[in-house]
C-alpha cells in the first residue's frame, strides 16, 4: 500500500469543521490514485466523539488531553512533526482557515517537505501530484507539480464538496502521546463577536449589499427585503470597511465563504475576493447598473439597474407572493 495522506481535523465545540469534511473527500481522491490510505490527527480534550465521526479516514490518531483544549500553533508543529517521524506521509492536508493559518511554513521548514497555499484543486496525473493554487485573489491560477508526490497543501474552504462522516466509524482509532514542546505562545482565550449576531455562513437566503447601496441610511431597505426573503443581509468588503456593518456580515476572502440557496448581490461589482466567498451558492442574482460588472460573470439571473430603486418593488413582490401562499 502506498504511503499515507494525512489530515489535520478543525473542530470547534463538540462539531467536526466544514473544511475538515472537504480534506477528507481531497484526501480520500489522492488516496485512490496514489494507491495509499487516509489518517487524520486530531487535537483536543474529551475528542473521542469526534474521532467516531471521522469515518472516511481509515486511520485517526488522538491526542485528548487538556493541554490540547485548544491547541497552541507550537503545540500542533510539535504533534505532527513527531508523528510524521514515527508514521511518514506522503501529503499532509491542511485547513487554509484562520485555526491553521501559518502551520503549513513552519511544518515545511521543519520536515523539509514542499509547501503549496491557497491550493484549490489537487489531482493526480501519471503519478504526480498537481496543485492548483488560487493567487492574488484569483487572479491567477497556478499548478504546482510535486515531483515527489510529496508535499504539504493548505486547502482554501469551499474548494471541495465535503464527506460526510457521520454513520461510518475510521477502521483503526489510536491515542498519541503529548509531546515536549516550547511554550514562548500561550492560548488564553477566544474573543468571539457579539452575541446575538447572525451567523450567515449558516442562512439559506441572503441578501447582500455592495457599493451600490449608497450610504448607511439606505440599509434599512436592504434588512427588509432580507427580512421578507426570511434571510439575513450581508455585504462585501467596502460596506464593512465604512463601518455600516460588523465584519460578521462580511462575505468574501477577507470575511466568511458563504454557500446559501440564493444569493441576492445588490450593488456588488465582484471583485475576485468577493466572488471567492460566495461563489458556490447555489443560485446566484445580482444587481448592477454596469453591464460589464464581474459579478455578472457569475450570476444565474442578473438586472442592470439602480439597486434602489429595485429594493422597495421586490421587498413588496416578496411579501405579497407570501401572503398569496
Amino acid at each position: 500500500m502506498g504511503a499515507a495522506i494525512l489530515v489535520l481535523v478543525e473542530h470547534h465545540r463538540g462539531a467536526i469543521a466544514g473544511i475538515t469534511g472537504e480534506m477528507l473527500a481531497a484526501a480520500r481522491d489522492l488516496a485512490r490514485a496514489l494507491h495509499g490510505s487516509v489518517e487524520a490527527v486530531l487535537l483536543g480534550c474529551d475528542v473521542a466523539p469526534l474521532a467516531s465521526r471521522l469515518g472516511p479516514a481509515d486511520r485517526v490518531w488522538v491526542l485528548d488531553d487538556p493541554i490540547a483544549a485548544t491547541p497552541s500553533a507550537e503545540l500542533t508543529l510539535a504533534v505532527l512533526q513527531a508523528q510524521l517521524a514515527r508514521h511518514p506521509a506522503a501529503i499532509i492536508l491542511l485547513g487554509g482557515t484562520n485555526v491553521s493559518f501559518g502551520l503549513g511554513a513552519r511544518l515545511s521548514a521543519r520536515t523539509h517537505l514542499p509547501f503549496v497555499n491557497f491550493c484549490q484543486n489537487v489531482r493526480v496525473e501519471a503519478g504526480t501530484v498537481i496543485c492548483t493554487s488560487r493567487l492574488f485573489g484569483g487572479k491567477i491560477l497556478a499548478d504546482v507539480h510535486l515531483p515527489t508526490s510529496q508535499g504539504i497543501l493548505s486547502i482554501t474552504p469551499g474548494s471541495f464538496s465535503a464527506v460526510a462522516g457521520d454513520g461510518e466509524t475510521p477502521s483503526v482509532v489510536e491515542s498519541i502521546p503529548v509531546p515536549s514542546y516550547p511554550t514562548a505562545v500561550v492560548f488564553k482565550r477566544l474573543i468571539e463577536p457579539a452575541a446575538g449576531d447572525i451567523d450567515i455562513t449558516k442562512q439559506a437566503i441572503l441578501v447582500s449589499v455592495g457599493r451600490g447601496i449608497q450610504d448607511a441610511s439606505n440599509l434599512p431597505l436592504a434588512e427588509e427585503l432580507a427580512r421578507a426573503l426570511r434571510g439575513a443581509l450581508s455585504a462585501s468588503r467596502p460596506v464593512v470597511d465604512q463601518g455600516w456593518l460588523p465584519l460578521t456580515r462580511q462575505v468574501g476572502k477577507s470575511g466568511m465563504t458563504v454557500k446559501p440557496k440564493l444569493y441576492l448581490a445588490l450593488g456588488i461589482s465582484g471583485a475576485p475576493e468577493h466572488l471567492e466567498g460566495m461563489k458556490d451558492a447555489t443560485l446566484i442574482v445580482a444587481i448592477n447598473t454596469d453591464p460589464k460588472a464581474p459579478i455578472f460573470d457569475l450570476a444565474h439571473f442578473g438586472a442592470t439597474v439602480d439597486c434602489l430603486e429595485l429594493i422597495e418593488a421586490l421587498s413588496a413582490t416578496v411579501r405579497e407572493r407570501i401572503a398569496a401562499g
